[in-house]
């Protein structure tokens, strides 16, 4: 697998998926640019609060059409007034006796869900709603679910991905928070499905590591699994299960005393050197606890910033390194995901 090749233009990202744009809350009345999968985009919503999302181009100079002003549910493009409709259709032109038939942007298909805006980069005629991640116990009034957050990573996405498929970094870059004895050499099951790829590790009679402790429902060690899981294109589900030791394992079943922790992460590519990266965390305890619910999505976001610097870093160090880098054998499921994924492209580019 070649880092260089995967992600190095628009060309090479699966485009007939649905990623998240942006949180749902700060796309409104106004005209928003954005960057995804190296295609400029503007965003906004109608006066009914559909979400619209077209090519950031008028078809004229190709003048942002950010730069523009809406009017209605119209964007006027700044330059000469040629003004679009939400599906991209020019239906007004001040300086032309008729609009020209080739006064047309692209339009991309939208939805709202879990207070995240999705879009399909792809072949329109081919966005099915139902292909959106289904997120468990989303509605389930037993569980918690954080309000969205973001971070913009200086890196390429693949690396976010390699990472989220990699539970033994978190003995080294998650000291403070997330690490706890036995992550750094016990080992892992990696199960391969339709969708992508699952990383897996129950340990076991364990101290909980200092960011669960206090969250955890009983007191003494824990058997807790570790469930690292990226979806195609690049959705990552990073799963925690904590029960009294002694419980824990293969057929595990639930008691009043678990806790469980889903992250739900989506990678979004804005070129091959840039990722907007969105999450959410879902719990099943303390669901009206404010306060610990602003404690975990404080302590989630320092986590994440701690992956930002280091993958950030290795971004630049392979993009300059002089002695090509090495795999070990914990990038055994991260090159296996990129190489399913790459083949998904080659059919996608091939029809």
């Amino acid at each position: 697998m070649n880092d260089q090749r995967v992600g190095a233009n628009s060309g090479v990202f699966l485009n007939n998926a649905w990623y998240v744009a942006a949180i749902s809350g700060t796309v409104g009345r106004e005209l928003t640019p954005v960057k995804l999968l190296g295609t400029a985009l503007v965003l906004y919503r109608t006066a009914a609060g559909e979400p619209v999302a077209l090519e950031d181009a008028c078809p004229h100079r190709k003048l942002p059409l950010s730069m523009g002003r809406l009017t209605d549910d119209r964007v006027e493009c700044g330059y000469h007034g040629l003004t679009f409709d939400a599906r991209g259709q020019c239906v007004a032109a001040p300086t032309q006796e008729q609009i020209p038939s080739s006064a047309v942007v692209r339009s991309f298909p939208t939805k709202d869900k879990y207070g995240l805006l999705w879009i399909w980069m792809g072949d329109a005629e081919l966005a099915d709603d139902d292909a959106i991640l289904t997120i468990e116990n989303y509605d389930n009034p037993a569980w918690h679910t954080t309000d969205g957050d973001s971070l913009t990573v200086h890196c390429n996405y693949l690396y976010l991905t390699d990472n989220l498929l990699d539970p033994s970094h978190v003995a080294w870059v998650h000291r403070s928070s997330f690490a706890g004895e036995g992550t750094a050499d016990a080992p892992l099951t990696i199960e391969e499905n339709e969708h992508g790829l699952v990383v897996s590790r129950w340990l076991y009679e364990s101290e909980p590591p200092p960011f669960y402790k206090p969250l955890l429902k009983f007191d003494g060690d824990c058997d807790r699994l570790q469930h690292y899981e990226v979806r195609f294109p690049s959705i990552a589900i990073n799963k925690g299960i904590y029960c009294p030791a002694g419980r824990g394992g293969p057929g595990w079943v639930p008691g009043s005393d678990s806790y469980e922790m889903v992250s739900y992460n989506f990678l979004t590519p804005v070129d091959a050197n840039t990722t907007r990266y969105f999450w959410l965390q879902h719990r099943n305890t303390d669901i009206d606890d404010d306060a610990l619910t602003k404690e975990i999505a404080a302590g989630a976001k320092r986590a994440f910033e701690e992956d930002k610097v280091i993958l950030e870093a290795v971004h630049q160090g392979i993009a300059a390194e002089t002695t090509r880098h090495i795999n070990l054998g914990l990038d055994a499921a991260a090159i296996r995901f990129r190489q399913l994924l790459e083949g998904r492209i080659a059919n996608e580019a091939n029809g």
